[in-house]
């Protein structure tokens, strides 16, 4: 294991998107953010919904999950914003080194 972890994390729309993105780059909690657009399909308050989001993947390190997630419940609308955690098992060490450098 690398110690650095990926954060998933969607938002209603590319603006809060944006916002939410820069703040962990911009608080040294995160390397990177990258923003994709999805569709995604899920219960909410037992009704199915539909929505178009922007999906949020924050590069960082393990230690700093619980950081970086109060940082994004800071700044979203949702009342239960995704917050999920992916371990990155192997990587190039120089990404790795980058990455510890940046959030450190």
């Amino acid at each position: 294991m690398t110690g650095a972890i990926t954060i998933s994390c969607a938002c209603p729309g590319r603006e809060q998107a944006r916002v939410i993105a820069t703040a962990p780059v911009d608080r040294r909690l995160a390397a990177c953010v990258q923003l994709s657009a999805v569709e995604s399909v899920y219960r909410w308050q037992g009704q199915r919904q539909r929505d178009d989001e922007v999906l949020l993947t924050a590069k960082t390190l393990a230690r700093r999950f619980d950081a970086v997630a109060a940082c994004i419940r800071e700044l979203h609308s949702y009342t239960v914003p995704e917050l999920l955690a992916q371990p990155i098992r192997a990587a190039g060490s120089d990404y790795l080194a980058w990455l510890e450098e940046e959030v450190g």
